[in-house]
C-alpha cells in the first residue's frame, strides 16, 4: 500500500481485517511533510482523530473521546518546543489512562537523541511511529503495558532488555526468513543480535548491499545514509523480488529520501541505531493477515 492510499482506504481495510483497535488522538499539524507521511501510514492500523492543540482537545473534547480514553495521545512537533509540560499535565488530567507520546519531525532530531524534552513523555521519531505503534497495539491486545509503561528516562539498553523479555514471554513465531545486509561486519552482527532477540530466523548475512536475487522474504538493509546509488540498487532488488519486504536503516531519515525509498520499493525506513521495538513492530506489521496491508514507512 502506498502511503498516499492510507486515508482513502481506511474503511476498506477495516472491513477486510476486522474492527480497528480504537482511536488515538493526534494533536498538532499534519501539513508538515514528514508528519503527514507518518499520519498517512498509521491510518490503516488505528483510527485517528485530530485536534489543533492540547487546549482545544481538553476544552472541547472530540466526540469520540467524551466518554472514553484515546488509545494514545500523540503530540506532533514539526519544530522544537512546540508543546510544554503544562500541556502534558492538562491532557493527563483529562484522560489519565491514555499514554502520551511525542512525535518528532526532523528538526528535533538532534535533541531527540539527547533525551526527551518533556519529562515522562516518550518521544518517537516520525519515521518510526508506524513500527512503534504496531508494537504497542500488539501489546495492548494482550493486556500488556508494553514499552509505554517504562519511564521516559529508561536507557536504550534497558528498553532492549525489556522488549526482548516481552518477545520471549509471548512466544512470537519466527515468521518469514530474513536476510541482513550492512556496510560493516559489526553492523551486520548487531542487527542479527536484535533479530535473534526478537525470535526471528536470519538465513543470510551480507557485508555490503543485498544481492539482487536475494531469496529471503524479508531483507533488512542498513544503508547508513541513503544515496542515489542505493535507491537505484533498491529499485533493482524490489523489481527482481517484488514479494520481498525490504526494510532500510538510515542514520538520519528525511521526508524526501524516505518517500523516494518507498517509491523505489522499500517497505519501511527506520532510524539507526534501530531499536528492538521499532524493528519488531515493523515485522509484526508485515505478519498481519492479508487484507490489512502493512504500513509503509
Amino acid at each position: 500500500m502506498q502511503p498516499s492510499d492510507a486515508g482513502s482506504r481506511a474503511n476498506t481495510l477495516q472491513e477486510a481485517a476486522g474492527p480497528l483497535p480504537g482511536d488515538l488522538l493526534w494533536i498538532g499539524p499534519v501539513a508538515d511533510d514528514e508528519l503527514a507521511l507518518a499520519r498517512e501510514c498509521i491510518a490503516g492500523m488505528v483510527g485517528v482523530v485530530e485536534a489543533a492543540s492540547p487546549a482545544a482537545a481538553v476544552e472541547s473534547p472530540p466526540a469520540a473521546f467524551r466518554d472514553r480514553s484515546p488509545v494514545a495521545i500523540l503530540l506532533a512537533s514539526p519544530i522544537p518546543a512546540t508543546w510544554t509540560l503544562a500541556d502534558g499535565i492538562a491532557l493527563s488530567r483529562r484522560w489519565p489512562l491514555a499514554p502520551l507520546v511525542s512525535v518528532a519531525a526532523t528538526l528535533v532530531e538532534g535533541r531527540r537523541r539527547s533525551g526527551p524534552a518533556l519529562p515522562g513523555i516518550e518521544e518517537v521519531a516520525w519515521n518510526e511511529l508506524p513500527a512503534r505503534l504496531a508494537w504497542w497495539l500488539h501489546d495492548r491486545e494482550r493486556g500488556l503495558p508494553g514499552g509505554l509503561g517504562m519511564p521516559a528516562t529508561a536507557r536504550r539498553e534497558e528498553r532492549v532488555l525489556e522488549a526482548s523479555k516481552r518477545v520471549a514471554d509471548r512466544n512470537v513465531p519466527s515468521g518469514r526468513p530474513i536476510a541482513v545486509a550492512a556496510p560493516r561486519p559489526l553492523d551486520v552482527e548487531g542487527i542479527v543480535d536484535l533479530l535473534t532477540a526478537a525470535g526471528r530466523a536470519v538465513v543470510r548475512r551480507t557485508c555490503g548491499r543485498p544481492a539482487i536475487d536475494e531469496l529471503a522474504d524479508v531483507i533488512v538493509w542498513d544503508v547508513a545514509a541513503i544515496t542515489p546509488t542505493d535507491l537505484t540498487w533498491l529499485a533493482m532488488v524490489a523489481a527482481n523480488r517484488p514479494a520481498a519486504a525490504i526494510i532500510l536503516l538510515d542514520s538520519f531519515p528525511r521526508g524526501e529520501t524516505t518517500r523516494a525509498a518507498l517509491r523505489a520499493g522499500a517497505r519501511a525506513v527506520l532510524s539507526r541505531p534501530v531499536s528492538l521495538e521499532a524493528l519488531t513492530g515493523t515485522l509484526l506489521d508485515l505478519d498481519r493477515p492479508t487484507g490489512r496491508p502493512a504500513s509503509r514507512l
